[in-house]
Order: structure tokens, then sequence, then C-alpha cells
């Protein structure tokens, strides 16, 4: 069974990972902290450095995937979604480069920078769950959370229901003598 380059592999399940822990923060713990709480400036400088360190890896991951050779995505036994399949794959980098491009524009431009890692007043600026850019990074989490459970229910039922073993193809193990070579 071919499989991803390891360095894909690995980007997809750190990646993975980060982004469950920032949708989390976001959704379950920034968004029910008041303004004025000095942990929620505390989360807020953890949530900021992990979207950024989500925003490199996603283009490290982005390079990667153009220039290594992976296997064809896995027939569903259904055109259109086969095609749904290649496009959903594209969302995700769309949704993710949107999450991290809309966090860095209300950080910039409700100056987070100064307030959340000091030299500025550490009290958050009064409207900033009104901001558009707020809105716009609100309503992508919900898109790249729907996106994840539809990723996993089909990643399952490749696994489980069609039995194709869709899931060695992204974890870690020997890669043939073909991928080998390139």
């Amino acid at each position: 069974m071919p499989r991803y380059h390891p360095f894909l592999v690995a980007l997809h399940w750190l990646m993975a990972l980060m982004i469950l822990v920032a949708l989390a923060a976001g959704r379950l713990l920034l968004a029910n902290m008041p303004p004025d709480s000095p942990d929620k400036i505390a989360g807020l400088g953890g949530h900021m450095v992990f979207g950024m360190a989500i925003g490199v890896l996603l283009v490290l991951r982005l390079v990667t995937r153009l220039r290594s050779t992976h296997p064809p995505h896995a027939p569903t036994g259904n055109a259109v979604l086969d095609r749904m399949s290649v496009w959903a794959h594209w969302a995700f980098y769309a949704l993710i480069g949107g999450m991290v491009m809309t966090g860095l524009a209300m950080a910039f431009g409700a100056g987070l920078f100064p307030i959340v890692y000091g030299g500025a007043a550490q009290i958050l600026p009064p409207g900033l769950q009104d901001l558009p850019q707020r809105e716009a990074h609100g309503l992508i989490a919900t898109a790249l959370v729907a996106l994840i459970a539809l990723h996993v229910a089909a990643a399952f039922w490749h696994q489980f229901a069609r039995k194709d073993g869709l899931l060695r193809r992204m974890w870690f193990g020997k890669r043939s003598t073909d991928e080998l070579a390139e």
C-alpha cells in the first residue's frame, strides 16, 4: 500500500493535534472568559502562538505536498464522492489558511500583540467580539469543525466499511521501493 511522505505524515498528525487544541481553546475557553480576566490575556497569547505556528506548518505542508510524490486519492466507488474528496482536502488548506489570516487580521486590527505580549496595558480593547475579523474567524472555525468531522467519518468509513486500509497511508511505516526512489 503506497504511503504519504513521512514528513507529510508527521505534519498531518502534529497539525491535527494543534488545530484541535486551538479550536477547543478558542471555543471552550477563550469565548467563555470575561474580557477583563488576566487568564484571558494569557490564554489568548497561547492561542495566538499556536495559530501562527499552525500557519508556518501549513506552508511547510503545502510545499511538501506539492513537491513530493503521494498516493492517489482513495476511490470511494462513486465519482461524485471522489471529486468531493479532492475538494475537501484542498478546503482544509483554505480553511486553515483562512483561520490564520483572520486571526492575524484581528490581532493587528485590535492591537493585540503589544497587549498580549507586553509593552502595553494588559487590557483587551472593547468591542473585540464585534470585529468583522472575529466574526469571520468564528465562521471559518465552524466550517473547519464540520470538515474535520466529515474527514474523520470518511476515514473510518474507508477503514472499517470499505476495509481498504486507508489509515495506513497516513501513518508511519516503510514506503515501497518505488516511493523511496522519488
